[in-house]
């Protein structure tokens, strides 16, 4: 079963070249879909670089800041796998846990998310303050979006699923995209796997204002 990953990109230079490397270390039969906002750091010239010496890596460069849930989307368009893994390119979600997210997938799950809430999972480096907020939008969630209430990390951004699931119609909304997959899913089968989500090494995170603002928008009014 081919595996897609496709990374939403912005002023990640200083990171994708060592996640290309574990990937490829982790990874068989594979594809990266690298989907950049146009960075002025110049990731989207890096990730083709790469191509060929750390697996098949398709580049889209989007030429200007749209959005990580459509690029998370247009990604999965060109994609070539049955299995469909997103995750971020700052090393904060762990390539070596992308196995056992595509394994839970082949075993039969639609959906297998990479949970920081389940036994085995854990955050590093976070203040008490972004504990409390992270608590709190999980919480409004699982309020709003009675499809999340059994799953423990349903604001997770790295996740593995069916490329079926992604066919359903979406109105991409902030950078929550797996919210609004579980919202719009019905009967799927969830399974989480534990990951420790670690701190940044280098650049900058991309949650802001008005990613909040997307979030709290997708929560109240869908």
């Amino acid at each position: 079963m081919r595996t897609s990953v496709v990374i939403p990109t912005y002023n990640e230079a200083q990171n994708i070249t060592e996640l290309l490397k574990r990937l490829k270390r982790n990874l068989t039969d594979y594809e990266v879909i690298v989907v950049d906002d146009g960075s002025p750091d110049g990731t989207a010239e890096l990730a083709k670089s790469l191509n060929g010496l750390y697996g098949k890596i398709k580049v889209i460069n989007r030429g200007r800041r749209l959005g990580l849930a459509s690029a998370v989307l247009q990604g999965v368009e060109s994609a070539q796998g049955d299995v469909i893994v997103v995750m971020d390119a700052d090393l904060q979600h762990p390539p070596e846990i992308v196995p056992k997210l595509v394994e839970e997938v082949e075993k039969g799950a639609d959906i297998a998310i990479a949970s920081r809430y389940v036994r085995g999972g854990g955050i590093q480096g976070w203040s008490v303050t972004r504990l409390i907020i992270s608590k709190v939008a999980t919480m409004l969630a699982r309020f709003f979006v009675p499809q999340t209430r059994k799953v423990k990390d349903p604001l997770s951004g790295f996740f593995a699923a069916r490329k079926s699931v992604f066919k359903m119609r979406i109105a991409p909304k902030g950078f929550k995209l797996l919210l609004e997959l579980l919202r719009e899913s019905k009967d799927v089968k969830v399974k989480e796997v534990p990951y420790v989500f670690c701190e940044r090494k280098a650049g900058k995170s991309k949650l802001n204002l008005k990613e909040i603002a997307n979030y709290l928008s997708l929560l109240f009014f869908g």
